[in-house]
């Protein structure tokens, strides 16, 4: 009992100190807000407001609590903010070789009515079209190692006022992320990233990228013949590399061999020149990368390959956090609460996950999780699952009432 209010303690003091960072230069009624609202989230396992209300349990109605924090999470200025002050806290972690993954998903909403701006979002695996917002992640990560670094989030609908087309956010996000990485880390974008547009923005910002291309897409050889992509694959690139790649798929170990050769080709209308690099292995026809680096093949697929991370990053907010759930009506508010979740995740992964002085408080958090097996490879569920049960049992206090500064 003893141990359990001391790992509480120091659960409470290090969202406390998050909580500080991430509500610098506001005033106190919304440094409460945050810190409220990263609390609930965790201590309930929910962003639907009523949820947090009950797990804050403050000493007044349940509505007066419900109804501060849905008119807190409305305030349009907040989302920025929010996405600020995490890469401002993100930009010295940021490396050279950090592979800053690119990615859109979507969270669906079948039955809302109701809800501001809704529109209509392409559901992969149905393979059709369905009510929801598009969500854009950039994410940070390490070839050989588990470590994750949250960067930004942004949830959208094209139907939004001021809203001009998809390549503009894509674009307005590495912009967001360079103004703090400083030219660092390599972007890594999968299908639908290999358009002229993206990569003439890139190019003239001196950025470095891996994309996943289509193989339709057209490129230049040699005398400027046009070919392609699926042809130069099959026609002009030696595969002079086999390779045994150990792949996380999903969070699961698996071995396969590969192929991989490489070639330079241009784009028509862009001057510099980028390597074409093909894989065969993955599937019928080569799985096929563009890239202004000039590394070994295999590299360059096990960079590609750690985008799986931020996928499996994306799963894990929508399972245990319950996103596509989410109730607030006023596009504002979705906006801010898909930030919210940014600022979670960031506490998951960086804040306890990457201090070593907090090796044993998370060895006691991932205790309390409760799992029958092994931590799986993408620990972030255990650790959700332990402070949530670490949180769900305590009612909120307002930490800033009588408490020391803590350094």
């Amino acid at each position: 009992m003893k141990d359990d209010i001391l790992i509480r303690e120091k659960v409470n003091e290090q969202l406390v100190k998050f909580s500080d960072k991430l509500s610098e230069g506001l005033k106190k009624a919304k440094k409460k807000f945050i810190h409220q609202m990263l609390f609930g989230i965790q201590a309930s396992k929910d962003i639907k407001l009523s949820e947090i209300s009950r797990s804050l349990d403050e000493e007044i109605k349940l509505i007066k609590t419900e109804n501060r924090l849905s008119r807190n999470i409305q305030d349009p200025t907040l989302e920025e903010h929010m996405n600020d002050k995490i890469l401002q806290q993100a930009k010295n972690r940021i490396e050279q070789e950090t592979v800053l993954a690119v990615d859109i998903t979507h969270i669906h909403k079948p039955y809302a009515q109701k809800m501001d701006f809704l529109t209509r979002v392409w559901d992969g695996m149905k393979k059709e079209t369905v009510k929801g917002y598009w969500v854009l992640e950039v994410i940070g990560a390490n070839i050989y190692d588990e470590y994750l670094l949250p960067l930004y989030s942004e949830l959208y609908s094209q139907d939004a006022y001021g809203f001009k087309s998809e390549n503009r956010q894509i674009l307005k996000a590495i912009a967001t992320v360079n103004r703090y990485s400083k030219g660092k880390g390599i972007y890594v974008i999968d299908r639908g990233g290999d358009r002229k547009e993206l990569i003439k923005s890139m190019v003239s910002d001196n950025l470095r990228f891996i994309i996943r291309i289509k193989q339709e897409r057209l490129y230049l050889l040699g005398n400027n013949r046009k070919k392609k992509a699926e042809d130069i694959a099959e026609r002009f690139i030696e595969y002079n590399q086999r390779y045994k790649l150990e792949i996380d798929n999903q969070g699961f170990k698996e071995k396969r061999a590969v192929e991989l050769g490489k070639k330079k080709v241009k784009i028509p209308g862009i001057r510099e020149e980028f390597w074409l690099v093909a894989i065969k292995g993955f599937g019928n026809k080569p799985m096929m990368l563009l890239t202004n680096l000039d590394k070994n093949p295999v590299i360059i697929l096990e960079m590609y390959l750690t985008r799986w991370k931020v996928e499996e990053s994306i799963r894990f907010l929508k399972q245990e956090y319950n996103l596509e759930d989410v109730r607030v009506r006023s596009y504002a508010g979705l906006r801010n609460t898909v930030s919210f979740l940014l600022a979670v995740f960031y506490f998951l992964s960086v804040y306890l996950g990457r201090k070593l002085k907090l090796n044993i408080l998370l060895k006691k958090i991932y205790e309390k999780a409760k799992r029958f097996f092994q931590i799986p490879l993408f620990k972030h569920y255990a650790l959700a699952d332990g402070i949530f049960r670490i949180l769900s049992n305590t009612r909120w206090k307002w930490p800033w009432s009588k408490r020391k500064k803590i350094s």
